[in-house]
């Protein structure tokens, strides 16, 4: 299969890559999945082939990873507000869904669990996790 690329396209696509492989293998340790790290390895590989792409890669023992500058180019900060999004999300409906079962409401209430949801995410855009204790009981 051949797919033509632009530069442009093929630097988004390395983003698509990398992210994809971190959600899916930054976790797990020596239990990662491999494929995806070797198809992240060729298209990182490809870098080194095109001059203005070089420094995306760092060659060592023979495999070919993103480099510190790209790394250090954004990435990262892209993946920490998915992240932070993804916390207060799963936050939020957790809390929720706690709080009707305490009240005894129906759990398929699924209006009453978003106004409570946004209630949450209205404190967590206010104050973070400021304001979150967890109590001794």
């Amino acid at each position: 299969m051949n797919v033509e690329l632009s530069e442009q396209e093929f630097r988004l696509l390395l983003d698509l890559i990398y992210v994809g492989n971190w959600i899916l293998n930054s976790t797990r340790g020596e239990d990662r999945f491999e494929a995806y790290d070797d198809l992240q390895e060729k298209f990182f590989t490809m870098c080194g082939k095109n001059n203005r792409l070089k420094s995306l890669v760092t060659a060592y023992m023979g495999h070919h990873f993103p480099s510190q500058a790209y790394e250090d180019g954004g990435i990262h900060e892209a993946i920490a507000d998915y992240e932070d999004a993804v916390f207060f999300d799963i936050l939020a409906e957790e809390l929720a869904r706690r709080d009707m079962v305490e009240e005894n409401l129906n759990q398929d209430d699924m209006t009453e669990l978003a106004n409570r949801m946004n209630d949450y995410m209205d404190e967590f855009e206010k104050n973070g996790i400021d304001r979150i204790f967890v109590e001794d009981q």
